[in-house]
C-alpha cells in the first residue's frame, strides 16, 4: 500500500485543480492520497467527485500557525469542518489571507514591481490565497525570472522588503481544536531546509501533550540527519512518523508519491480520530 498525506491543489498554493490531484495520484501509484490544502476543505467535494476507482481519499487541511514570530504548519485529518470553533477560525485565517496578500502586492508596487492584486487572484482559484501566487504573479510580470528568487530575502521572504506577516493560529490550540472536531494531527515539515520552518524540541513536546498524533519526518525538504532525529524524537513522544510529498503540483515538480507513510503509521492514523469523518473510498 503506498500512502500519501500531503498534497495541494490549487483551491490553495497548488497548480492542479482537486480532480487532477486525485488522477494524478492513482496515476502515480497511491493508494491513499490526502488532500491537504492551506486553511480550506473547499476541493474535498470536487476530489471525491473524481476519485479513481481503488483510491482513497483523506479530507484535511494544512492549518497556519505560529511561534514567537515562526510559521508552523499543522496538518489536521478527518475532522468535522462544521465544528463551529474550527471553522471560524479556519475562516478567520482564509480571510487574513486576503488582507496580507493585498498588503503585500502594495509593497511590490511600491518596489517597483509591475505585480496587480488581479494578476494575484487570477492565479488564485480559492480564498486561500499565499505567497506562491504572488510568487507566480512577480514571474509573471518580469520582476523575477523564478519562483525562489521571488521568495528570495529582496522580494518576500519571512522577513524580505515586500513581506508582510498575518493572523496565524497558536498551534497547541490548533491541535486541541483539530482533536475537539474528531480529527488527528500531524506537524508538517518540521525542519524542513526550505521555508523557514523550524520545530524545536521543547515546542514538539508541548505538541505531543496537547494530542499531536504524529511527526512528518520523511520529506522532500528535510535532509537525511533531520529525518532520523524526527523519529528518534517521535519514538520518545508516542508519536506515528508519516511520510508525504507536500506536492503543489508544477511548483514541485509534480511530486505525488515521493515520500510516503507506512502503512501501520496511517491505521494508526485514523484510530487517533473519532470516525464521524472516515476516509472516502472508491
Amino acid at each position: 500500500m503506498r500512502i500519501d498525506l500531503h498534497a495541494h491543489s490549487d483551491v490553495s498554493d497548488g497548480t492542479r485543480p482537486p480532480a487532477q490531484v486525485v488522477a494524478r495520484a492513482h496515476a502515480a501509484g497511491l493508494d491513499v492520497v490526502a488532500l491537504t490544502d492551506h486553511d480550506t476543505v473547499a476541493g474535498v467535494a470536487a476530489a471525491v467527485a473524481a476519485l479513481p476507482a481503488g483510491t482513497t481519499l483523506v479530507a484535511g487541511a494544512e492549518l497556519s500557525c505560529q511561534v514567537d514570530g515562526r510559521s508552523v504548519h499543522l496538518l489536521g485529518y478527518l475532522f468535522d469542518p462544521e465544528h463551529p470553533e474550527l471553522a471560524a477560525e479556519m475562516a478567520r485565517l482564509r480571510d487574513d489571507r486576503v488582507i496580507r496578500a493585498r498588503r503585500m502586492v502594495d509593497r511590490l508596487r511600491e518596489l517597483g514591481a509591475d505585480v496587480t492584486w488581479d494578476a494575484v487572484r487570477a492565479l488564485a482559484r480559492g480564498d486561500a490565497v499565499g505567497r506562491p501566487h504572488i510568487a507566480r504573479a512577480l514571474v509573471e510580470s518580469g520582476a523575477v525570472a523564478t519562483v525562489d528568487e521571488a521568495f528570495g530575502p529582496a522580494w518576500i521572504a519571512e522577513g524580505g522588503r515586500a513581506h508582510v506577516g498575518r493572523y496565524a493560529l497558536d498551534p497547541v490550540r490548533a491541535v486541541r481544536l483539530v482533536r475537539a472536531a474528531g480529527g488527528a494531527t500531524v506537524l508538517a515539515h518540521p525542519r524542513a531546509a526550505r521555508g523557514g520552518y523550524h520545530a524545536d524540541d521543547a515546542l514538539i513536546a508541548d505538541l505531543a501533550a496537547a494530542g499531536l498524533t504524529g511527526l512528518e519526518a520523511d520529506h522532500p525538504d528535510q535532509p537525511a540527519r533531520d529525518r532520523a532525529a524526527l523519529r528518534a524524537l517521535a519514538g520518545d513522544l508516542d508519536l506515528v512518523v508519516t511520510g508525504s510529498s507536500d506536492d503543489h503540483g508544477a511548483l514541485t515538480g509534480d511530486r505525488l508519491g515521493a515520500e510516503t507513510t507506512a502503512p501501520g503509521a496511517y491505521e494508526a492514523l485514523l484510530a487517533a480520530t473519532s470516525g464521524a469523518v472516515p476516509p472516502v473510498r472508491r
